[in-house]
């Protein structure tokens, strides 16, 4: 096989590490890597019952437009090919065109056999610098055979999750039918929300510590709250939004942007000290100001990009918006982690 060079660590969990790269001879072609020997020990079973479902599926989905594809399998993990684009949750898209390409994505892949199973995540969405719909992750995903019962749920569910974005995004180009079906869940995921989830729930961030999304949404639950109430106390303090980030060797760390005017560095740092439950914002930044909605929220997806240090991704998003640009700019600026990679033990031997 060819070898692979490693650029960045996208993604990191109990079931694998997710690399973005390229491979010896092509720096210009960009390649995604998931290696599935990074994960501990006592999860790769089950991670590698999930690679496989992914190679499966990514045979399946092959020369179908907006979906990733296979390039190599080896001991390791797989290698695919990396689609560009911004995820649902950063590129809001509300244009009809969208959305009529994304129900094309999801007849093509019915017709390939294959069910997604986890669109309900914006992130696994992605519009393309064309404006096109692209789908990824497909760890989940089921091929089938046979199109049963259990084949036509699935694939209503995942037509129900696109209808969810579009009901996020663009509320606007919903239709009376659309509105109906998802007002009223199908039995068979009323049984599962009632059952099936309560005990992936506890298996997942229960037994391997993750959660749906990155993965690394308890912290936050845990530890937001006294970590926030802490830095409010601090005189001059307007608002605080906190996000995570992973950690250089495991785990994620917190990240508190501080809204706030004057230089109260030393006032914030000193009011993270001896918190309730061992509670501690990692990093304090503080912002002159903080990125936010037309309608006064904060823009969390921009901050968490800050936080993982993805300026490349956040810089295409703040370079078409003068006026988010530059609220968003002095915070790149001042940013204060500088990594969003650790280097493994197959990357130190592949680079010896």
């Amino acid at each position: 096989m060819t070898d692979f060079i490693a650029k960045a660590v996208l993604k990191r969990d109990v079931f694998s590490e997710t690399q973005k790269g390229y491979l010896a001879g092509e720096p210009d072609k960009v390649v995604i890597r998931r290696v599935v020997t990074a994960s501990p020990i006592w999860t790769r079973p089950l991670a590698w019952i999930l690679a496989r479902r992914e190679i499966a599926a990514l045979r399946a989905v092959k020369g179908i437009e907006g979906t990733p594809q296979l390039i190599n399998t080896d001991k390791d993990g797989l290698e695919r090919t990396w689609t560009e684009g911004a995820p649902l949750h950063l590129a809001r898209p509300s244009s009809r065109e969208f959305y009529k390409d994304a129900f094309r994505l999801l007849r093509q892949l019915r017709r390939a056999g294959i069910t997604h199973n986890d669109l309900a995540k914006p992130q696994n969405w992605l519009m393309t610098p064309e404006g096109r719909a692209s789908v990824i992750d497909f760890q989940l995903a089921s091929r089938h055979r046979r199109r049963g019962a259990l084949y036509r749920f699935m694939a209503y569910e995942d037509f129900r999750h696109l209808l969810k974005q579009m009901r996020s995004f663009a509320p606007d180009l919903m239709t009376p039918t659309g509105k109906r079906i998802l007002a009223r869940r199908s039995l068979p995921s009323r049984i599962w929300m009632a059952t099936g989830k309560k005990v992936y729930n506890l298996i997942t961030r229960g037994i391997f510590n993750w959660s749906d999304g990155e993965g690394t949404g308890d912290r936050l639950q845990h530890e937001g709250e006294i970590i926030t109430a802490a830095l409010q106390k601090v005189p001059g303090v307007r608002d605080v939004a906190l996000t995570l980030y992973p950690l250089p060797r495991k785990g994620v760390g917190l990240y508190a942007f501080v809204e706030a005017d004057g230089d109260i560095s030393a006032q914030l740092r000193a009011s993270q000290d001896n918190l309730e439950n061992g509670a501690r914002a990692d990093l304090v930044q503080q912002v002159a100001a903080l990125p936010r909605t037309a309608e006064g929220e904060v823009r969390h997806d921009l901050l968490s990009l800050v936080a993982m240090n993805q300026i490349p991704d956040l810089t295409a998003i703040i370079e078409r918006d003068p006026a988010l640009a530059a609220i968003v700019s002095p915070i790149i600026a001042g940013r204060l982690n500088f990594t969003d990679r650790r280097i493994s033990r197959l990357e130190t031997a592949t680079n010896a």
